[in-house]
């Protein structure tokens, strides 16, 4: 049996699919860092997925989850926001390509995995008010519909921690 020039193409657009499926993820990533910064610094940062820290503060965050964020510091007045999951350029073009190549798994993966999306604010900068006697004890906010719970968010750090 002998190899056609036309199987041949064939065969090496189709591994050529296979490799670029997925391609958002492996590029990107499924994680993405949150700057996180407060005028003036030093507020406790509570996020709805339990995760902690003090301004200023970055942040490796699931790409594909939503996420509540509270600042607080005592004489200021507590600040709530929440930072969203959306579809970001970069990860659509990707997406898109992935589609026009035939890598219908690569799209799939990607979609999963939540590499075609963005944390939106990246940077998240925070003016605090002043106010009396302000926030005094930081709380983690509500999680947010889609977003990723205090439960959920240890048991992925404990899997990566074990690899």
């Amino acid at each position: 049996m002998s190899l056609s020039p036309r199987r041949i193409a064939l065969a090496a657009v189709v591994v050529l699919a296979l490799c670029l499926g997925g391609c958002a993820t492996f590029i990107r990533g499924s994680t993405q860092s949150l700057t996180i910064d407060s005028l003036p610094g030093g507020a406790t940062v509570s996020l709805s997925n339990g995760e902690r820290c003090a301004t200023p503060c970055v942040l490796k965050l699931k790409r594909k989850h939503p996420v509540a964020v509270e600042l607080c510091k005592p004489g200021y007045r507590q600040a709530q926001t929440l930072v969203r999951s959306e579809l970001g350029s970069a990860g659509a073009v990707r997406m898109a390509g992935n589609a026009l190549i035939g890598g219908l798994i690569g799209v799939g993966v990607d979609a999963a995995s939540g590499a075609a999306k963005d944390l939106s604010p990246n940077v998240l900068a925070v003016l605090l008010v002043e106010e009396s006697p302000g926030c005094t004890a930081p709380q983690f906010p509500a999680v947010p519909e889609d977003g990723q719970t205090p439960e959920e968010y240890a048991r992925t750090k404990k899997k990566a921690a074990a690899k």
